[in-house]
């Protein structure tokens, strides 16, 4: 009832954010912490989608490979170089951590656009948990590999001493925003996209405006597909800067 009243009043006979509620799979009950919900079922279909990519689609390691042998190459090529390249060959030894948040991210965010599916990355509840993940792991590393040393991630030598407080001040505060950052930027990307989809497709009922909506579905759910992978890449790239940092903290 609350619902059809709150349709009413907007005007609204579709609810473009209802798509990423939590849901228990079984029953209409609360959702406590062990409760197996929509969310659990889809990271589990991503997981078993990685899993079948990277170990059953390669297993023949055929000198021609098939279609997700060379899928499941060119990931690992991209992600590697993408480390080599920011972090250092010294970074090469976090690849499987790396490459496993790539992969998760990559299909979730393409499993979110199948039909009737859910996109975990929509959560922030998710997205914060791998973030953080991040930020507490690289900064583990920056303190075991350089000690004290790390802080020197936020005193900029190069600038006039004059300066150099207010510099630090700004740095540390920045290092501390980057899981918020990290976390929002993914979930927000894919809360936007996936709410316009639905808001032009509850259009499309429409007969006047039917066929325009239907053109914008199309238009923007190519551009998600573009979505899905650009946020991957850079959730992947911005967890290679962090590391780098660690590894290398002087300016």
């Amino acid at each position: 009832m609350a619902t059809e009243a709150h349709g009413e009043a907007t005007g609204l006979t579709f609810h473009p954010m209802d798509q990423f509620i939590v849901k228990p799979l079984f029953g209409d009950g609360p959702v406590h912490w062990y409760t197996p919900t929509n969310v659990t079922l889809w990271m589990a279909v991503v997981a078993l989608g990685i899993i079948a990519l990277l170990v059953l689609g390669t297993r023949g390691r055929a000198i021609v490979p098939s279609r997700s042998q060379s899928i499941a190459e060119l990931a690992y090529g991209m992600v590697h170089k993408m480390i080599e390249d920011i972090a250092g060959k010294e970074g090469l030894k976090y690849f499987p951590y790396i490459m496993t948040l790539f992969m998760f991210i990559v299909f979730s965010n393409f499993a979110g656009l199948l039909p009737k599916a859910f996109t975990v990355t929509s959560h922030i509840a998710v997205t914060g948990v791998l973030a953080f993940a991040v930020f507490f792991t690289v900064t583990a590393i920056g303190f075991i590999k350089n000690g004290a040393h790390f802080l020197d991630l936020f005193w900029v030598r190069s600038a006039p001493l004059a300066i150099r407080p207010v510099l630090a001040v700004i740095e540390v505060i920045s290092y501390f925003v980057r899981p918020v950052s990290h976390s929002i930027r993914l979930a927000g990307n894919m809360i936007a996209g996936h709410a316009v989809i639905k808001v032009f497709a509850g259009f499309a009922g429409i007969a006047a405006v039917a066929p325009v909506s239907i053109i914008a579905v199309v238009g923007m759910y190519a551009f998600e597909i573009l979505v899905a992978f650009i946020q991957a890449y850079v959730f992947t790239i911005l967890t290679c800067v962090y590391l780098k940092d660690a590894l290398h903290p002087s300016h």
